[in-house]
């Protein structure tokens, strides 16, 4: 898996288990500190991906790609179909302005 890739989802994984284990009024921190993490992951993927040299056309074959299947095994099930969105959006080469991300 790419080094960058990897370490954003570290992050993301990590701020998802603390949100999700939280329960206390500063759970929207909390909850803020994991959607920022999760969108610096999508920007390492999306850099990963432009990076190939060729991106697939289909969502259906970005999701066989080794290290997609690599990342679907370690996210947690709540998360797929984000990561699936994220993924088309990338596909498209539509890239999301920070208010986008957060709304």
């Amino acid at each position: 898996m790419d080094s960058k890739v990897k370490q954003a989802l570290a992050t993301t994984l990590h701020n998802w288990q603390v949100m999700t284990a939280y329960q206390s009024e500063e759970k929207e921190a909390v909850a803020d500190q994991f959607q920022s993490s999760f969108y610096v992951f999508i920007d390492a993927v999306r850099d990963w991906a432009l990076r190939q040299e060729s991106l697939p056309l289909t969502l259906d074959e970005m999701l066989e790609m080794d290290m997609i299947q690599d990342i679907f095994d370690e996210l947690p099930a709540p998360l797929h179909l984000n990561f699936e969105t994220e993924i088309e959006l990338i596909l498209d080469r539509v890239e999301r302005v920070d208010e986008d991300k957060y709304d």
